[in-house]
């Protein structure tokens, strides 16, 4: 299917496709409120489709890049939720070097976060992805399958198995003990979440993510780089109360908003992509866990 933009969609189908995505909405719901915006053979079913993700747009660095290794590791559950996966990613030439934590959406490990782990291998981090999903099988193929086992999980396990990964990866052999985070939306969030929780983390990087509260605000240590979707109106109204209390904590951050983006602007995907605002969000990411990771 041909790539489309987000500006090829009525506005209200964008929102409504969030709240589909989210879980606000069934599928039948998207497609029963999406269909008085039908304009000729684009249906509400067609819609659903064309913003739905091509996992083939998302490639920027090949499985099988000279540059990296790539690998299947395996870490325990704190949760007793068995042993969790996760995808593993860092240069071929041998060495400890800085790690990288990356957190997925609310889909679990797709294709599109193992390619953001191998981009960060090629610039020399050791990035692990870690999958919520490994206790009901791990990503199932299928992003509408993905977001029905995620809802089905329990929160705090789901959030503790993320935690661990986190640890896991900073204790790796091939980490030098210095790591940092990225996520996106529900990773986003999750970023926030391990600020809080990890004092030694050393930098972390949300995208478009749900924020912490104050009193947890209280405890972040890292440096924050925090990345907005300028049309993310669910995600952006808890922004003013977060940047107060991260001032008033004097913890460390800067944040960017794009406009005219949509919630989900990083993933190359789907229409909601956004080439300049995801290549300048990256290269702000990248210069950010430059300055704290390695510097």
């Amino acid at each position: 299917m041909e790539r489309m933009k987000a500006t090829d969609f009525p506005k209200e189908v964008l929102r409504l496709f969030d709240g589909y995505v989210h879980g606000g909405l069934s599928r039948r719901q998207f497609l029963d409120r999406a269909a008085m915006y039908s304009v000729g053979g684009f249906t509400a079913a067609a819609m659903l489709e064309a913003l739905s993700p091509n996992f083939a747009w998302a490639q920027q660095v090949a499985k099988n890049d000279q540059r990296i290794r790539t690998q299947t590791l395996a870490y325990p559950s704190p949760q007793g939720s068995g042993t969790m996966k996760g995808y593993f990613a860092r240069p071929a030439t041998a060495g400890k070097r800085p790690g990288v934590a990356v957190i997925h959406e609310n889909r679990g490990l797709n294709p599109y976060i193992e390619d953001v782990a191998r981009r960060l291998a090629v610039e020399g981090y050791a990035a692990f992805a870690p999958d919520a999903l490994t206790p009901v099988g791990g990503y199932p193929g299928d992003e509408d399958k993905a977001r029905a086992l995620f809802a089905k999980q329990d929160p705090k396990k789901r959030i503790e198995d993320l935690v661990a990964g986190a640890n896991f990866l900073k204790a790796h052999p091939e980490c030098n003990g210095t790591m940092g985070a990225v996520g996106f939306c529900f990773g986003g969030g999750i970023c926030g979440l391990l600020a809080v929780r990890l004092p030694d983390l050393a930098a972390s990087v949300p995208f478009y993510g749900i924020q912490p509260n104050a009193a947890d605000t209280a405890r972040i240590k890292a440096p924050l780089m925090i990345h907005y979707a300028g049309l993310d109106e669910r995600i952006n109204a808890g922004w003013p109360a977060w940047e107060a209390a991260l001032q008033a904590n004097k913890v460390r951050y800067r944040a960017y908003m794009y406009e005219g983006t949509n919630h989900g602007f990083h993933n190359d995907t789907t229409p909601r992509y956004d080439a300049a605002a995801a290549k300048l969000a990256w290269s702000r990411t990248l210069a950010f866990f430059k300055e704290h990771l390695k510097g």
